[in-house]
């Protein structure tokens, strides 16, 4: 019986944390500028953002890696 009780409520963990994952925004954008410590940049679906929020960005390289071949 605990162990019934023990993986049912290691599911609802799961699933709320699962839940808050799925309400994180992904928009698209592209940057336009940086001065000093500032970043102007033009997003598709800025709708979505509000002055104040916290974002995280991932920087991506332009350059594309090669294929990687082996013997």
């Amino acid at each position: 019986m605990n162990k019934k009780i023990v993986a049912l409520a290691m599911t609802v963990v799961f699933a709320l944390c699962t839940a808050g994952l799925g309400f994180a925004a992904y928009v698209k954008c592209t940057v336009d500028s940086v001065e000093g410590d500032k970043v102007i940049m033009t997003c598709d679906g800025a709708d979505k953002m509000a002055s104040g929020d916290n974002v995280k960005v991932k920087v991506s390289s332009s350059k594309k890696k090669g294929a990687i071949e082996g013997c």
